[in-house]
């Protein structure tokens, strides 16, 4: 079997190496056939860097690497008349305290190409100047020039924390891309990626033949792996993975579609995050490994500053197919920051009283579980949340009828571990609830409940098993004396959704209230 390429973003390694690659050249040669300048934003361990790399090669010619793939013509074509590519990578950089610091990063990123490609200038100590007089020199030696820009964005969101200091580096940056439109009669193809469009339109603004092809339907697939890929490109994996987890073809497909499956970008072509998928084949083991390699500073900021404490307040939120195009990221919906930073995905978009609503959730149950951690962990502060999720699951697997209080000991001590100045002032039912879920999604792993819908009403958790069902229903009591009657309107309710399962077979059904009790930040039952 080829090598998986994990970690490996450049192209030339993974064709030379016998690294596995999933032929995106089809896409990649129809982005240049029919334009010049391009931006793409994706989520962070997609792709991105690799197909930068991939357009390196095809534009210096490397007619070598793409043997057997859709590009191979154009590019012994292109090797007959290779392209000057100058390649600069902003994910390298480290979080600078001022646009000084970043302006030698990047100097420095030209020195190494002049000695790279053995030229000899003089490079002016400003960035933008000294990317000027690059282009203008390559252009009059070799003729137009080639512009890859990599993770323009990080420079920005790695100070998101610091406004004064954001702003400061994106108008560095606007000075310094602003380039790329006065030299435009010099370049024969540009193309910027980044995790976010928050920056897009303020950083590009006088650069206005920016094509943003984020959420076309025609580049839908231009990263990640589409189900056709997957099956074709990994057949041999999934046989050995058969045999080492002892599962079928059709369940095994299932069980990784459920994991890593889900995410779109026009709410029609569905994608893999293939570091998620390359991760899975090497260890044989359904884990979250793309929450594992980090999640992006900038949201964790985000989230700690705007108190958000219920990630399932964005499921299945409608919102207006413009949402993700703020021009400053401190200025943007938390829902933006998801979706960009690839917590949230689309799943439809519809015509609703003539404008274009798009559908968010959540795409699959890494990210889901993912979601969980990154608030138990980062927003809630509780460090064992693994610990608590498995005694909770596990009380709750075992549960038999009338047995309720290890379930409210696990969760009052999970309480107990929020720091309070954490503790969210305007705390409701919902709150509650969300903290019991995400003790299950992210500390158990576990993603087999629901919110119920029926004729008497919504029930707040159902938990099914092979032997019995489980309905749990939240109340919140703002102080102690109000708790009993909170108590009796919950029974009332769990009763009616009670009626509506006992037509499954000969399950048992055991319904449980938990009342908060706010005044002393306890669950009571």
């Amino acid at each position: 079997m080829q090598k998986l390429p994990i970690g490996i973003q450049n192209f030339e390694d993974i064709r030379t190496e016998n690294y596995l690659y999933v032929d995106k050249t089809k896409q990649i040669l129809q982005m240049i056939e029919n334009g010049k300048c391009y931006f793409l934003s994706r989520p962070r361990r997609f792709g991105k860097s690799l197909t930068i790399s991939t357009l390196e090669a095809m534009f210096k010619g490397k007619a070598e690497l793409f043997k057997g793939l859709y590009a191979e013509e154009w590019v012994k074509e292109k090797a007959k008349s290779p392209s000057s590519v100058i390649k600069i990578d902003m994910g390298f950089s480290k979080s600078y305290d001022s646009s000084e610091q970043l302006n030698y990063y990047i100097i420095s990123q030209f020195k190494n190409y002049l000695t790279i490609n053995d030229l000899t200038m003089d490079l002016d100590n400003n960035a933008d100047i000294a990317l000027s007089n690059l282009i203008i020199k390559l252009y009059k030696e070799f003729g137009q020039v080639v512009i890859l820009i990599d993770e323009y964005d990080k420079p920005i969101t790695d100070n998101i924390n610091n406004i004064e200091k954001a702003n400061e580096i994106r108008e560095y940056l606007r000075s310094f891309y602003f380039v790329l439109k006065s030299c435009s009669q010099y370049l024969s193809f540009v193309m910027v990626t980044g995790v976010s469009k928050f920056s897009k339109a303020g950083v590009f603004s006088g650069l206005n033949n920016l094509n943003d092809i984020s959420m076309d339907e025609g580049y839908a697939d231009i990263v990640g792996y589409t189900q056709r890929e997957l099956e074709e490109n990994f057949d041999e994996w999934l046989d050995n993975t058969e045999k080492k987890l002892s599962m079928n073809r059709e369940e095994l497909l299932d069980k990784i579609k459920q994991y890593y499956d889900g995410f779109s970008f026009d709410g029609e072509t569905r994608v893999y995050n293939p570091f998620s998928v390359l991760n899975f084949f090497d260890k044989n083991r359904f884990r979250n490994y793309w929450y594992l390699s980090g999640s992006p500073s900038f949201l964790n900021d985000y989230l700690k500053k705007h108190r958000i404490t219920n990630p399932d307040k964005f499921r299945y939120m409608e919102v207006e197919s413009d949402f993700a195009d703020e021009h400053e990221i401190e200025k943007s919906s938390c829902e933006s920051f998801l979706y960009q930073a690839g917590y949230l995905t689309i799943k439809k978009i519809e015509i609703k009283n003539d404008r274009e609503i798009l559908t968010l959730d959540y795409p699959n149950l890494e990210v889901l579980s993912s979601i969980s951690r990154l608030y138990l962990r980062d927003i809630y502060q509780i460090e064992d949340y693994a610990s608590f999720g498995s005694f909770l699951w596990e009380s709750i697997r075992t549960l038999k009828e009338g047995d309720v209080e290890k379930i409210v000991s696990i969760f009052n001590n999970s309480l107990e571990k929020i720091p309070y100045n954490d503790f969210p002032k305007n705390k409701n039912e919902y709150w509650y609830r969300s903290l019991f879920v995400m003790l299950l999604r992210g500390g158990a792993g576990v993603t087999t409940f629901q919110e119920s819908y029926s004729k008497d009403g919504r029930a707040d958790l159902v938990i099914p098993f092979n032997d019995k069902i489980i309905i749990i229903e939240f109340k919140f009591a703002n102080t102690s004396k109000e708790v009993d009657k909170k108590r009796a309107e919950g029974q009332e309710q769990v009763k009616r959704y009670a009626e509506s399962y006992k037509n499954e077979g000969k399950k048992i059904i055991i319904a449980v209230v938990l009342v908060a009790d706010n005044e002393k930040r306890q669950v009571v039952l």
